[in-house]
C-alpha cells in the first residue's frame, strides 16, 4: 500500500489539484468537441473517461489525460465525412493499435528523441498554450483584462502567503465571486457551449460491421493511435524528469490504448495526454499520485452533471490567466539564452527551432517532434560523417601501403571513402586497416568492394585486416553480393 494513503496533506494536495485541472478541462475539452465536430457532452465525458481510466491503467503518476486538440483535428475530417458513429468506431480501433503497438515495443523509441527535440517540444507547448488563450482576449469586454491581469496577480503571489491551497484554485474562485457579486458583463464557461447534464449510456458504435467500414475507419484510427501515443509518451518523459523519478512507458501505452477503448464504448471521442493541464496538476499544484488523476477525471463529472449552473459562471478570464501561467512556466527560458544559445553547437539550435516552428505552424505536436527527429539525425549523420579519417604509411621497401581507416564507417562518411586512395601510384599490395573503425551498414561493404575492384583492374591486391567481430560479420555475409556487375 502506497505510504501516502494515510497522509492527509497528500489527500489535500491531490484533492485540490484534481479540482483546479477539473475545472482547466472544461473549456479545453468543448473547445475540442468543437474542432471534432461533436457536442460538447461527448468532450467532457471523453475527458471523464479518459482521466479516471488512465489514473488506474496508466503508466505515469500524477499525468492527465483527456480530450486534446491534436486527436481531434485527426478525427474530425472523419466525423465530418461519415458521423459520429464512424468516429466513434475508430477511437475504439485506435485503442485496439495502441496496445498492439506497446506489445510491439513502441516505447522504446522515446531513446531516440533527443534533447534537442524535447526542449523544442516542451516550448511549443508553451507557444501553443498562450496562442490558445489569445482569442479570449479579443473582441472582449475592458473588464477581461483587469480580470486576467488580477488573476496572473494572485497565482504569482498567493504561493508567497501559502501554499496549502493551489494558487490557481484562489484565483478561480475570486474572480468567480467578483464578476457574480458585481454582476460584470464578461465571457464565461457557459458560454462556450451547454454543459451535459445526464451520463452516457455504453454501447457500441452505430455502424456496419463490414471490412468497407474497417477500410474508412482503419486510416483515421492508426493515425489517431500514433499521435495519442507521441504526445503521452513525451509529455510522461517531461513528468519523469520535472519529478525525477521514472515511469513505465509500455505501461502508459498500453493504458492509453485501454482508456481510448472505454472511452469509445461511452460514445467519446478519444484523446491523450494534455500537457497544459498536466503541468498544472504536477508543476503548478505539486499532485504526485493517480489520486489526482482520477479526481480530476471524477469533479469533472460532478462539476458537469451536478454544479453545471455554478461553473458555467465561472468566468474565461480567470482560466486564461491560468493557462497563461501554465505557459510560462512550462517554458524553458534558459534554452533561449544568450549565454546558452553562444555555447550550443548550431545543429542543436537549428533541431530546436525546427521543432517549434513545425509545431507553432502546423498546431501538432506530433508533426513537430517528427520533423526534429529527423533533423537531429541529419545533423548527426553530418557531423559523424567527419570523424572517418584515412592515413597513408608506404613501407621502406615501396611494395607495400596501408591505409589506417579510423571512425564510423556508414553510408554518409562511406561515399567519400572511395576518393581517399591513390590508385594509380600506390604499390602492388594494399593494406586497408580497419582496426580502428567500424562498418554499420551495406553502403560501407559497397565501397569497401569498389576500393578492390578499382586496384585489381590495376592488377592491385587488397587486404583488408582489424575488424571488429560485428563488423567481419557483416562484411562477409555482403562483400561481393551488392553488385550487379
Amino acid at each position: 500500500m502506497p505510504d501516502w494513503i494515510a497522509d492527509p496533506k497528500t489527500w489535500r494536495t491531490e484533492a485540490l489539484a484534481g479540482l483546479v485541472v477539473a475545472l482547466a478541462l472544461i473549456p479545453e475539452a468543448i473547445s475540442f468537441s468543437v474542432i471534432a465536430g461533436v457536442d460538447p457532452a461527448v468532450g467532457l465525458f471523453t475527458s471523464v473517461t479518459m482521466a479516471v481510466t488512465i489514473s488506474v491503467v496508466g503508466g505515469r503518476r500524477a499525468m492527465i489525460s483527456a480530450a486534446t486538440g491534436a486527436v481531434a483535428l485527426v478525427i474530425a475530417p472523419l466525423n465530418r465525412e461519415h458521423g459520429l458513429g464512424h468516429l466513434i468506431a475508430a477511437v475504439l480501433l485506435a485503442g485496439v493499435f495502441q496496445i498492439i503497438l506497446a506489445v510491439l515495443g513502441v516505447a522504446r523509441l522515446m531513446r531516440f528523441i533527443p534533447r534537442s527535440v524535447m526542449v523544442g517540444f516542451v516550448n511549443a507547448l508553451a507557444i501553443l498554450v498562450f496562442m490558445a488563450q489569445v482569442p479570449e482576449m479579443r473582441d472582449v469586454p475592458w473588464a477581461v483584462y483587469p480580470l486576467i491581469a488580477g488573476g496572473l496577480v494572485l497565482l504569482v503571489f498567493f504561493p508567497k502567503i501559502t501554499t496549502a491551497v493551489p494558487a490557481p484554485l484562489v484565483s478561480i474562485v475570486i474572480l468567480t465571486v467578483i464578476t457574480v457579486a458585481a454582476g460584470i458583463a464578461v465571457p464565461t464557461v457557459g458560454d462556450k457551449g451547454e454543459l451535459p447534464s445526464a451520463l452516457p449510456v455504453p454501447g457500441l458504435p452505430d455502424v456496419p460491421f463490414t471490412l468497407d467500414t474497417l477500410t474508412t475507419v482503419a486510416p483515421y484510427a492508426f493515425a489517431m493511435a500514433l499521435v495519442g501515443l507521441m504526445e503521452s509518451l513525451l509529455t510522461a518523459k517531461l513528468i519523469d524528469d520535472i519529478t525525477d523519478t521514472r515511469s513505465s512507458k509500455t505501461r502508459e501505452s498500453v493504458g492509453q490504448g485501454i482508456a481510448n477503448i472505454v472511452t469509445g464504448l461511452l460514445g467519446g471521442m478519444g484523446g491523450c495526454a494534455v500537457i497544459g493541464q498536466t503541468m498544472i496538476n504536477v508543476k503548478v499544484s505539486g499532485a504526485r499520485t493517480r489520486l489526482s488523476t482520477f479526481l480530476a477525471g471524477a469533479f469533472l463529472l460532478v462539476l458537469c452533471i451536478v454544479f453545471g449552473p455554478v461553473v458555467s459562471d465561472i468566468p474565461m478570464a480567470a482560466l486564461v490567466a491560468v493557462m497563461i501561467m501554465v505557459s510560462v512556466a512550462a517554458f524553458d527560458w534558459h534554452s533561449i539564452a544568450p549565454k546558452t544559445l553562444r555555447r550550443m553547437p548550431a545543429g542543436e539550435i537549428a533541431v530546436m527551432v525546427i521543432t517549434v516552428v513545425c509545431v507553432v505552424v502546423t498546431h501538432n505536436l506530433a508533426v513537430g517532434v517528427v520533423a526534429g527527429s529527423v533533423a537531429a539525425m541529419v545533423v548527426f549523420a553530418r557531423r559523424v560523417a567527419h570523424l572517418a579519417d584515412v592515413t597513408a604509411v608506404t613501407d621502406p621497401d615501396g611494395t607495400t601501403v596501408v591505409y589506417r581507416v579510423t571512425g564510423e564507417l556508414f553510408f554518409a562518411s562511406s561515399n567519400d571513402l572511395v576518393g581517399r586512395f591513390d590508385y594509380a601510384a600506390d604499390p602492388d599490395r594494399v593494406v586497408i586497416d580497419l582496426s580502428a573503425a567500424h562498418i554499420w551498414d551495406a553502403s560501407s561493404v559497397a565501397a569497401l568492394d569498389a576500393i578492390e575492384t578499382r586496384y585489381a583492374k590495376r592488377g592491385k591486391t587488397v587486404e583488408i585486416t582489424g575488424l571488429n567481430d560485428p563488423s567481419a560479420r557483416l562484411h562477409g555475409r555482403l562483400t561481393g553480393e551488392l553488385s550487379g556487375h
